[in-house]
């Protein structure tokens, strides 16, 4: 397998593997433990409180493995919305889930549990 050329991952599944493995990296990198427990806890929180309290939490927390995983989600669903990848910020994520159709939130929480299921395993992993 030939690693040192970057080709876009050719599935939506693929960019999420991707995606996620620059996260763990990063998150692991920056808070280890704590981040590899964050992340496993965060789609029960997500679950439970959903999105926009979630990333209300993270943020009120300020810890760094809080923001590291509150900036991952936001690109993440940032990005799956037609955006650029970068993080928009807490407060303008906010206001997108504010004005998001019901179609759009769910969307938008979907995207974020599908991110985390592949981030929380490989942040388990390294």
């Amino acid at each position: 397998m030939n690693t040192s050329t970057k080709s876009a991952p050719a599935t939506l599944e693929q960019q999420r593997a991707q995606f996620a493995w620059e996260c763990a990296k990063e998150g692991n990198a920056a808070a280890g433990d704590e981040y590899r427990n964050l992340a496993k806890a965060a789609p029960a929180l997500i679950m439970n409180n959903g999105l926009m309290q979630t990333l209300v939490f993270f943020e009120d927390k300020g810890k760094e493995h809080h923001k590291a995983l509150a900036r991952q989600l936001r690109r993440w669903v940032g990005k799956r919305a037609g955006g650029n990848g970068q993080d928009p910020g807490f407060q303008n994520m906010m206001e997108a889930l504010l004005r998001a159709t019901p179609a759009e939130y769910r969307r938008a929480t979907d995207e974020s549990l599908l991110i985390l299921r592949w981030i929380r395993q490989f942040a388990a992993a390294l």
